[in-house]
C-alpha cells in the first residue's frame, strides 16, 4: 500500500528570516510555548529550535555584517 503524499497530521516548520547574529525562541504561543532559548547561528546561516523546530535563516541586513 503506498503512503499518502500528504501527510495530515504533519506541519512544515514555520521559517523566520533575521537579520541578528543570534535569536531567542519561545515556541510563540505565549504561556503555551516553550522556555526561552538563545540559538547561534551555523555557518550555513541556519539554526533550528530544539523545541519547536522554527527554522531561523540569517540575512544580512543592518543588524549584521554578512559574515561571521
Amino acid at each position: 500500500m503506498p503512503l499518502p503524499s500528504v501527510m495530515p497530521n504533519v506541519q512544515t516548520p514555520e521559517v523566520i528570516r533575521v537579520t541578528e547574529g543570534r535569536v531567542a525562541c519561545n515556541g510563540g504561543g505565549g504561556a503555551l510555548g516553550h522556555p526561552r532559548v538563545w540559538l547561534t547561528f551555523a555557518p550555513d546561516h541556519r539554526v533550528v529550535c530544539p523545541y519547536c523546530s522554527r527554522v531561523f535563516i540569517e540575512q544580512a541586513g543592518e543588524g549584521n555584517s554578512g559574515h561571521h
